[in-house]
């Protein structure tokens, strides 16, 4: 199959399940609330090292907002229920209300259950918070120096889908790279995703495990490096390949994963110098959703 003129390998990604939280942060202005997004999705790219996946799905205008105010909805996720109970205490603990003029609301419109996120942070107010009513939604207003912290009382969960994901093969690297941003701000119009790596382009693909340091739960997939293409006996880069990019999907489900991937492989495979779009999956042995790549068209 081709796309564009661009080879689309006969393979899959390897997703596997996560839990999701999809959250609103409003502001004064869309600046504000972007920074407050972008310190709450922060040390969020992988649950290899980090303690959830993170990034920010939208922005969302003053008129679509419970607030009247600019907004951004990021998502946060993590394998483990409690893990993301707390990650989602600390991230908007530590990261949005210690923001200028930020409030939160919650942005999951399906959840399978709560986290009573706000009634736990609440507390901070040390007494002097007040339950409120703002548009429909019951939030805590928790007085700081600056003015009160606005927070919907319970935050919503569900099961979503981690990891989907394509590799962009390149004659060279700044094509690679092009066509990774490219398909990147493909994806930001597809609602409910995100990209957690960094600028949403993964430039350190990795494996399960390690072939020579067994402490290691994950190392580089050396079969993808390119400057390792003359070493590998089992090398997967084709002799005319000098730049690959893996993109990252979570999603809160898996048709927003798949429709995530689609939009970055059309998007990607307009970029003079992508010779192929190729997936990482591991034989199916970690997760339980494996999208093939010629299904989506």
């Amino acid at each position: 199959m081709q796309i564009n003129g661009v080879e689309i390998e006969d393979t899959f990604a390897e997703a596997f399940g996560i839990q999701v939280s999809r959250l609103l942060v409003t502001a004064a202005t869309k600046k504000l609330a972007k920074i407050a997004a972008t310190e709450a999705t922060g040390y969020g790219t992988s649950v290899i090292g980090c303690p959830a996946e993170a990034g920010i799905d939208c922005y969302v205008p003053p008129e679509e907002t419970p607030d009247g105010r600019p907004g951004y909805i990021i998502m946060i996720c993590n394998m483990n229920k409690d893990k993301l109970d707390h990650e989602l205490l600390e991230r908007v603990g530590m990261c949005i209300l210690t923001a200028a003029t930020t409030a939160v609301f919650d942005a999951m419109d399906d959840a399978d259950e709560k986290m009573k996120t706000g009634q736990k942070l609440k507390f901070f107010g040390d007494g002097y918070e007040k339950k409120l009513e703002v548009a429909g939604k019951t939030v805590f207003s928790i007085p700081l120096m600056s003015g009160d912290f606005l927070i919907e009382g319970e935050l919503g969960i569900k099961s979503g889908v981690a990891g989907g994901n394509i590799f962009i093969l390149a004659e060279n690297q700044a094509a690679g790279l092009l066509a990774a941003e490219v398909a990147v701000d493909a994806i930001e119009n597809v609602k409910g995703t995100i990209t957690p790596f960094p600028g949403g382009i993964v430039a350190s693909g990795s494996k399960v495990g390690s072939n020579k340091y067994k402490f290691l739960g994950a190392s580089t997939n050396e079969k993808m490096c390119v400057t390792l293409k003359d070493e590998v006996e089992d090398t997967e880069i084709p002799a005319d390949v000098n730049g690959v990019y893996e993109i990252v999907i979570d999603g809160e489900d898996e048709e927003s994963v798949k429709a995530a991937m689609k939009a970055a492989i059309e998007a990607a495979t307009t970029v003079p110098g992508v010779l192929k779009i190729s997936a990482g999956n591991f034989g199916g042995n970690l997760g339980a959703y494996k999208i093939a790549l010629h299904d989506l068209f």
